[in-house]
């Protein structure tokens, strides 16, 4: 009997799992699947004035600090307009943990 030599290395075996995705990705693409795990999380609304004013900012300073335009943050605080998705998220972030965004942005300049 002869032995084969295993074709099995990490190249293979990687390959192998590179082709199992792909498959799957192929299957949930035409409906056939379904694996894919979705968790919605409900921002709150920030009364953007109070948070301001509790950090001791101007609107100029405020805007300034945390990227946003001053128009933008005026029309939030007068009720023109809401925050979209996104600047909710950071707004939310800014309420609990302001320091970990003036942080994240000073490492980012």
């Amino acid at each position: 009997m002869k032995k084969t030599a295993s074709l099995t290395t990490p190249q293979t075996r990687g390959a192998s799992r590179i082709i199992s995705s792909l498959k799957e990705a192929v299957d949930w693409a035409e409906g056939k699947k379904s694996g894919a795990r979705v968790t919605q999380v409900e921002v709150p609304d920030i009364n953007v004035r109070e948070l301001r004013r509790r950090l001791g900012l101007s609107q100029s300073a405020f805007a300034a600090k945390y990227g946003f335009a001053p128009a933008t943050l005026r029309n939030w605080e007068q009720g023109r307009t809401r925050p979209d998705g996104p600047a909710r998220v950071l707004l939310a972030v800014i309420d609990r943990h302001p320091e970990a965004v003036e942080d994240a942005l000073r490492k980012a300049s």
